[in-house]
């Protein structure tokens, strides 16, 4: 079932969600669903569990061919409960960022190149991956769902955060 998204200035986007205490259940299995059909019809990369007003320690990611992201990379489905981050190394690169949270905006955001990533699948399986580029930038935004943090408050100068049709004209960039 596709899920309204909640919008930024939602307080409940601003809270830190909990851990997941039980996999594989139904309950889990249905939001799951939900999730990935909320992501699919808004053409998202990924979408965490708080944006559709579950405040769970959940994310999707995952990126093929997707309009609002024609130049990236393919980033593997994946489903990450409980995810922790670390950082491989200090370089940092400034890229632009869209969310469903925030339609219609983008901005230029500074994320760690490289990272690993740990967590748990939907059955309680555990999940260790590095990552670079797009796929790690895809899942620091995701994570930082969990902690109530919205990619705009992690943008350094913003004269680098505007309405995509306006700061890239004559691009067609879909709506978030």
């Amino acid at each position: 079932m596709i899920r309204e998204v909640l919008r930024m200035g939602d307080p409940r986007l601003l809270q830190r969600s909990e851990p997941l205490q039980r996999f594989g259940t139904p309950e889990l299995a249905a939001l799951l669903q939900d999730m990935r059909d909320t992501m699919a019809a808004l053409n998202g990369a990924g979408l965490a569990a708080p944006q559709i007003g579950v405040p769970l320690r959940v994310v999707i990611f995952g990126v093929e061919h997707n309009p609002r992201y024609p130049d990236a990379e393919a980033v593997p489905f994946t489903v990450l409960c409980n995810p922790e981050l670390t950082p491989l190394g200090t370089e940092l690169e400034e890229g632009w960022e869209g969310c469903l949270s925030v339609p219609g905006m983008r901005g230029l955001v500074p994320r760690h190149m490289h990272l690993r990533y740990t967590g748990f699948d939907q059955h309680g399986n555990r999940i260790e991956r590095e990552a670079s580029g797009f796929h790690a930038r895809v899942v620091q935004h995701e994570c930082d769902h969990l902690d109530g943090i919205l990619y705009p408050m992690r943008i350094r100068d913003l004269r680098q955060f505007g309405f995509t049709a306006v700061l890239f004209p004559g691009e067609e960039v879909a709506d978030d």
